[in-house]
């Protein structure tokens, strides 16, 4: 869903300037690769010795000895390559390590290696970084018990940091449990005795043996504040005011409190972790006061009774805590790939705690929001998980030993013949989910591109005040949305007093079983109510996903297929009931005891709106299994979740989640999805053959000449090459760390100037008169990842997915094209089917 507008303004992309093409043109960016590439021999002369070099970095290479040879054809000296095919010097023996560009010491320029906002990450450079640093710490383990300890630390952070986040989860989504509950009881009435209590808690004191829906005489109802009777006009009107009146200043505060304090706090933030999983920078979306505003402002809007639930928005917190406690562990704090694995234990800790389902919890990490998910990964994101629970469970937020509100557990086994309605249920589901998805991408659309997008605050006001004033006088949308899917899914018994359970039943004592009767009035009344509760909750929940507060989809999707499935369950009964002679019920039906179970159509409904909508599948079957406790109907299920999920792709190819990622321009690569087109590398990359591609040589550019390629382009990295007559590739550097680099040179470093050479090589050079040059060698990543120019984008395609590349060179026969990032892959995906290639705003 789309946010605020971004800091800074930074929200499309032009073609560079200056210079020419539209390549790496968004703004800065940092990288590395860390991949084999050709060894080059480059050309030097006219140069100074190497004792009167500066290097932008303390460690010396004046110690290393370099050989050179007469080059027969052109009388010039060649230095001898001083380095390894993955960048390691062979004769440096000062402590400096070198792989693919990274430098151990890089440090000592603040801020070089680390990225920008809005960019990318490079995979396989911040991977080869901690592989670097795991080695050093082993080998410096037997020097010293300290060294030890310091190693076996390093071997249990992970563990530790997961555990902290697992503790750190449960207990906010118990605040937010608790917090939540208490404000959405709060629009009916109020505990006097103890205004902290819910409408539940402050009944548990109650001596009396019966209440109808929590009310006991200790709880009392806002007429009856104001001394009126709980039945009457008047006690209608005044519920009536004060349901609208919370619920707009519940409304108005989250509003207010994610405009003010966190922008990022709005919607659900599972597209956004999608994304950041993938490898993509957003600064703040993960801080602490995104944690904090999110927390808060989901209690304040599930409160309001709007269209939404807290779900989806605790998989965002969740990895809020996840991404700041990882700062107290450097190894993840200051490597984003690494930092990413303890982001996909947290999102699996964020669904524990938001359903009570641990091990769904860590299937949908795997199969919805994490791009990258080794095996080390699952077993942390399994124990995270697991913690989270364990939590949640000891603080007993409802009070019913369980971890949701609509926990139920059904007995009843199931007719084979019901397959063909759950099958139905699961059509049906992936159409409505398909409907709502495609009008919900319209409105945001709309809502973006046009002036309502200037009035958040107002928007989520009016959106409150029109679902309150609709929502009151029916009875199942006046409630809270997951006490509406417990009473769906739950077996009508002798205690139930609610008109879904209005049947012709003789109860003889509490345990006798449950026999198959007919519908009484109140049923037919009450699905008559569910209906437009049902028509409703659709259109509403339309024009409420994406509104600027934190909202979530997952209990609103549950809503709306309980509710379906509630009715086509009860229709099911009715059959069995008047036609129990039928062949396909003849058998299980003919006992008289209740064969058909509405409750178990309800979830199936549930699980097919929620699998329409999202697209999930297996995560999807064990959520809902874990939070029923339904094991014996995992075959319905299933059987619901894959004809809603073939449904939904047959009708439209994105669900949700990556529906809103394409809305909002994240360069987000679909490992899920087939490049399908025979274009190659050359069709892509940029600039296009005969026009100009901006470079660096690596021995013949000065400072001057370098800061003006920067200030007329906008590219976010340059290859470096040979020469401009002789193109074959060098390395490749970062636009970030060049800037870093040139100012941290003319700080620290006397008799730099503009005309002082920039140099990418090493080696015994001729001395000259004039300023010394400045080496930059240690920022060069040696090692970029090339393809020639007939490669396949299919091909080139894979590599970004699976490798994690931001960019990629293009070399014929050695010699230097151009250079695909992914926003260029991105782009021609887009081009190829059809669609507008612009709508990709970052890189």
């Amino acid at each position: 869903m789309e946010k605020f507008p971004l800091r800074g303004g930074r929200s499309t992309t032009s073609a560079a300037t200056g210079h020419g093409t539209s390549y790496q043109a968004v703004t800065k960016k940092s990288n590395g690769q860390n991949h084999p590439t050709l060894t080059n021999t480059t050309s030097l002369s006219n140069l100074p010795p190497e004792d009167d070099m500066i290097d932008i970095t303390p460690t010396s290479e004046n110690s290393r000895n370099s050989t050179t040879m007469m080059s027969s054809n052109d009388n010039v000296r060649h230095p001898s390559p001083t380095h390894s095919p993955f960048g390691r010097d062979f004769n440096d023996h000062d402590g400096g390590i070198s792989f693919a560009g990274i430098m151990d010491n890089c440090d000592d320029i603040p801020g070089l290696g680390q990225y920008d906002d809005f960019h990318t990450i490079d995979w396989q450079r911040d991977i080869a970084r901690d592989r670097m640093r795991h080695r050093y710490i082993v080998k410096k383990r037997q020097n010293s018990l300290l060294d030890l300890i310091k190693g076996a630390h390093d071997a249990w952070s992970g563990w530790l940091c997961v555990l902290l986040v697992g503790i750190t989860a449960g207990c906010v989504a118990g605040v937010v449990d608790i917090g939540a509950s208490w404000m959405a009881d709060l629009k009916f009435g109020i505990c006097p005795q103890a205004f902290w209590l819910n409408r539940e808690q402050c009944c548990w004191s109650s001596n009396e043996t019966t209440f109808d829906s929590g009310n006991c005489s200790q709880w009392l109802m806002w007429p009856e504040v104001f001394s009126q009777a709980r039945e009457g006009a008047g006690s209608y009107i005044i519920s009536y005011f004060f349901y609208i009146f919370w619920a707009m200043s519940f409304a108005a505060l989250a509003a207010c409190l994610v405009r003010q304090f966190a922008p990022y706090a709005c919607g659900s933030g599972i597209p956004e972790i999608k994304t950041i999983l993938s490898g993509f920078i957003i600064r703040g979306y993960l801080g602490k006061w995104t944690l904090i505003i999110k927390s808060v402002g989901i209690m304040l809007s599930v409160s309001t009774g709007l269209c939404l639930g807290k779900e989806g928005p605790m998989v965002h917190i969740a990895s809020c805590i996840g991404n700041i406690l990882s700062y107290l562990f450097p190894k993840y704090g200051k490597n984003e790939a690494k930092k990413r694995e303890i982001l996909s234990a947290a999102a699996a800790a964020g669904v524990s705690v938001a359903f009570g389902a641990p091990i769904g919890g860590v299937l949908f990490s795997l199969e919805e929001v994490s791009y990258y998910f080794p095996l080390k990964t699952l077993w942390r994101s399994f124990f995270c998980a697991l913690i989270a629970a364990f939590i949640l469970r000891s603080i007993n937020p409802f009070g019913n030993n369980h971890t949701v509100m609509f926990f139920v557990e059904y007995k009843q086994p199931w007719i084979f013949f019901e397959l063909i309605p759950f099958v139905g249920l699961g059509i049906m589901g992936g159409i409505i989910g398909t409907i709502f998805i495609k009008a919900n991408l319209k409105w945001c659309h709309y809502r973006k591109y046009s002036r309502l997008g200037q009035y958040p605050v107002a928007e989520v006001l009016v959106v409150t005040l029109i679902t309150a004033v609709i929502a009151y006088p029916n009875p199942y949308t006046r409630m809270n949305m997951s006490e509406l899917i417990f009473l769906l899914f739950k077996q009508c018994g002798i205690s139930n007093s609610d008109p879904l359970c209005d049947y012709n039943r003789n109860f003889t004592d509490v345990n006798s079983a449950i026999e198959i009767a007919a519908a009484g009035p109140g049923v037919y009344h009450a699905i008559w109510l569910l209906i437009l509760a049902f028509i409703v909750k659709v259109v509403l929940l339309i024009f409420t996903f994406g509104i600027k507060v934190p909202c979530g989809l997952f209990i609103p999707s549950l809503c709306l297929g309980a509710i379906m499935g509630r009715i086509v369950g009860i229709g099911m009964e009715q059959l069995a009931y008047n036609y129990p002679k039928v062949w396909i019920f003849s058998g299980e039906c003919s006992t008289g005891e209740n064969c058909i179970t509405p409750g178990l159509y309800a979830m199936v409904g549930a699980a097919a709106v929620l699998g329409g909508v999202t697209r999930m599948t297996v995560s999807l079957v064990v959520i809902m299994f874990e939070l029923t406790g339904g094991v014996l109907y995992i075959v319905p299920l299933m059987a619901a979740a894959m004809a809603s999920k073939w449904v939904g792709d047959a009708l439209g190819r994105q669900g949700i989640y990556d529906a809103h990622i394409s809305l909002n321009g994240y360069p987000f690569l679909d490992s899920k999805d087939e490049f399908a087109h025979t274009t190659l590398a050359a069709d892509v990359m940029q600039p296009k053959r005969n026009e100009t591609l901006s470079v660096i040589t690596q021995d013949s550019m000065t400072v001057d000449d370098v800061q003006a390629l920067l200030k007329e382009t906008e590219h976010n990295g340059y290859p470096v090459v040979v020469s401009k007559e002789s193109q074959y590739l060098v390395g490749f550097v970062v636009r970030r760390n060049l800037n870093l680099a040139l100012e941290n040179a003319k700080r620290m470093i006397d008799g730099i100037c503009g005309q002082s050479l920039v140099l990418f090589t090493s080696g015994t050079h001729v001395q000259t008169l004039g300023p010394p040059p400045l080496k930059m060698k240690k920022i060069l990543d040696m090692a970029p990842i090339t393809v020639t120019d007939q490669t396949p984008m299919e091909t080139v395609v894979d590599m970004f997915r699976k490798l994690g590349l931001r960019q990629t060179l293009v070399t014929h026969n050695g010699r230097l094209l151009g250079v695909i990032t992914k926003k260029d892959v991105l782009r021609h995906i887009k081009q190829m089917d059809n669609e507008d290639p612009n709508t990709v705003l970052f890189n």
